[in-house]
């Protein structure tokens, strides 16, 4: 194995100083044989979560096809891909767009479902998938996803704080952060941030090595990059490739997709694999391009780089009849007839390969970082699924969200600013209501729009599950943390806003509209906002992760929420709702905090709403002069016997709850069912995670 700048940090030291791996070189051989995939054509043949290769302004997510009719055609994406790749080499996958690169890298990766691909993919002799294939690999997407106002020194950080072992102490983490940092040339950009449009930060090529370094933290064995220089100029994506050769020196194998490197990434390849409508046409080393294409019949000019001139014979071959049939053909004749050497020393290398376990386990003893493997085992029964316990896990979420997060308070103060400019809009026109019938009806008005505005304000959450998806992806494919360390990460995060936000209105409104109750009965308000801010929040999420499309996503909360308005019992009581109806009711989120804010108003059995002639405001004698009234009163009063005057009181707050039908549940229960609403939500969100994310081709 060739000499590498590249340093790995010494597990085993007492100072916890970086220190170049010493020793013989390990080999590592990745061998995949006979790798054919084909998909129905009119198929998908994605999950509904799988990224897509979105642009870096765009938040769309790639959704499933309709699934094929059973004896619709197949397409085959890859056809009996042979070859291998060593620890110390880059090896590229190059070829036009749809020759089936990608979708190569995936099957090595692990990232098409067993039942799909045939084919075999082995590392030393040893079938290479499950949960041995992502303790020890990393896979770099396409995009860079990244949060956008951490700086360059705490991404690096958070994903060593994920990936490396709590056995590793503080010091021992920053220490290899600190030598992946001048690993990847990023020493004078550690302190700056990301970035995104809204904020300067790093450049391009800057940006795709720290998305290199989040999955490199831990050192991996096995490293898979989807086209790592796409987007860069020549400069950048030339020392994007100059770095992972340094990668590969260190012990690892990293096998890459390219689609047309320049003539100095392609002097400093180590193999290629070429690839046409998922066949190989040709394997070998890039200085075997000219000898292979001369004997094809067509040699390659000596002023023009050997990768440009195979892409275009390739796409020309491919506008004829049979394709790159002929030069594929020709590829198995080459290799049988001009790779005896490499046969014989392919055979060499296999012989030199130790058992698996015995290569991990030897690897991490010379300070290869494997995720999990902080003891200095690694077998595959002893190295645990994830590096860090839960607790941990949640901590470093919520660290990294409160550090993005809190670098943004602009996002806060338009959250702040909507609450208070909707608190004081319903202030001022429901100021200081009286105890009369007109007063009751617009108490209910206030309510019914104070609790629906608490949801519809939830609505702002839709965005970030759905931006940070990709990421989520990215981070859990390998087993960054788990996905119910995620859910409990994002609902804490979520909290403490909700409970300013809760503050701030029910200040801005309960006194200045006149609620009754003093202190406890102020209290109560602000627990019932932020219990609705709570089941608001997480019901947003929940649909987050099932509507991975924003606008799409708006549509469907508006609709829910303005049905969960509907059915609340404002518009009509629960007693008069149909029977086939009564259903949605008990499911309206909106129901809950309306009756529980009811009760907590109108539960004071002594407080008055209606005395004497106020009964008949609303009704045609209402219109009628205050003498008539009276008189209407008097013959009411000796018919039913009693003496009513014009201070008798006629409606209390129990009839008021009464009238609207909303004694069924206490306003205590409405509160706990209201949280609990929460809880449930946050619950499905982690099913839809824990279902839905498998991050694999079908």
């Amino acid at each position: 194995m060739a000499t590498s700048a590249h340093t790995v940090l010494d597990v085993d030291s007492g100072g916890g100083a970086a220190t170049a791996a010493a020793g013989p070189p390990l080999l590592y051989l990745l061998s995949f044989t006979d790798l054919s995939y084909s998909v129905r054509k009119g198929g998908g043949g994605l999950l509904s979560c799988l990224p897509s290769r979105r642009r870096r302004h765009s938040n769309r997510l790639a959704s499933a096809d309709a699934p094929a009719p059973p004896d619709a055609p197949t397409k085959a994406l890859l056809d009996g891909i042979s070859g291998e790749a060593r620890d110390g080499e880059l090896f590229a996958v190059m070829g036009a767009s749809g020759s089936g690169k990608s979708t190569l890298v995936d099957a090595l990766a692990g990232r098409i479902a067993r039942e799909s691909l045939r084919g075999a993919v082995e590392l030393n002799g040893e079938p290479l998938h499950g949960r041995r294939l992502r303790a020890i690999s990393a896979y770099v997407m396409q995009d860079d996803l990244l949060y956008p106002m951490l700086t360059v020194r705490e991404t690096l950080l958070f994903a060593a704080e994920f990936r490396l072992p709590r056995a590793l102490s503080p010091d021992k983490k920053r220490a290899r952060v600190d030598a992946l940092i001048d690993q990847l040339g990023l020493a004078r950009a550690a302190d700056t941030i990301i970035g995104d449009e809204a904020h300067r930060g790093v450049s391009g090529g800057e940006r795709r090595r720290v998305s290199i370094g989040t999955d490199i933290i831990h050192d991996p064995i096995l490293l898979f990059l989807d086209e790592p220089t796409s987007g860069l100029d020549s400069a950048s994506a030339f020392m994007v490739v100059q770095v992972l050769r340094r990668i590969a020196q260190s012990g690892s194998v990293v096998i890459m997709t390219i689609h047309q490197p320049s003539a100095r990434i392609l002097n400093i390849l180590d193999r290629l694999l070429l690839l046409s409508r998922g066949r190989t046409v040709y394997a070998g080393s890039p200085a075997g391009l000219k000898p292979f294409f001369s004997e094809f019949g067509d040699p390659i000019p000596d002023n023009e780089n050997p990768a440009e001139f195979a892409l275009d014979t390739i796409r020309e071959l491919e506008h004829q009849p049979d394709g790159a049939a002929p030069l594929a053909d020709f590829n198995v004749k080459w290799q049988s007839t001009h790779a005896a050497l490499p046969a014989a020393d392919s055979k060499d290398s296999k012989r030199c390969t130790m058992p698996l376990e015995l290569a991990i386990t030897e690897s991490v003893s010379r300070g290869k970082l494997v995720a999990g493997s902080g003891s200095g085992t690694a077998s595959s029964t002893s190295v645990p699924m994830f590096a860090n316990p839960l607790s941990v896990e949640v901590w470093v979420l919520m660290k990294r969200s409160f550090t993005n997060t809190g670098r943004m308070p602009e996002l806060f103060v338009m959250r702040l600013g909507t609450i208070m400019v909707t608190g004081f809009i319903l202030a001022t026109i429901f100021w200081r209501l009286d105890d009369t019938p007109k007063g009751v009806q617009e108490r209910l008005g206030f309510f019914a729009m104070a609790m629906s505005t608490m949801f519809y304000v939830c609505a702002d959450a839709l965005p970030v599950f759905v931006q940070e998806r990709h990421i989520y992806l990215r981070e859990t494919a390998h087993n960054a943390y788990r996905r119910l360390s995620y859910v409990v990460a994002n609902a804490v995060v979520a909290f403490p806003p909700l409970v300013f936000l809760s503050l701030a209105f029910a200040v801005t409104t309960f006194f200045a509209v006149g609620l009754a109750g003093g202190g406890a009965s102020f209290l109560f308000f602000v627990l019932i906002i932020l219990a609705s801010f709570w089941a608001g929040s997480g019901f947003v999420t929940f649909l987050s992760a099932v509507v991975p499309h924003v606008m799409l996503g708006y549509t469907v909360v508006v609709a829910i929420l303005a049905y969960f308005l509907l059915f609340s019992g404002f518009f009509i009581n629960r007693d008069r709702i149909p029977s086939y109806w009564i259903w949605f009711h008990y499911l309206s989120l909106v129901k809950y905090p309306y009756q529980a804010v009811l009760q907590n108003e109108f539960r004071d059995a002594t407080r008055c709403f209606s005395r004497g002639v106020e009964m008949f405001d609303g009704t045609p004698i209402g219109g009628l002069s205050t003498a008539v009234k009276m008189k209407v009163l008097d013959a009411i009063s000796r018919t039913l016997g009693t003496n009513m005057t014009a201070n008798t009181c006629v409606t209390t707050g129990a009839d008021v709850l009464a009238q609207q039908a909303v004694t069924d549940i206490s306003k205590w229960k409405c509160l706990l069912v209201t949280v609990a609403w929460g809880f449930f939500f946050r619950a499905l969100f982690y099913v839809v995670l824990l279902v839905g994310s498998k991050n694999k081709r079908r």
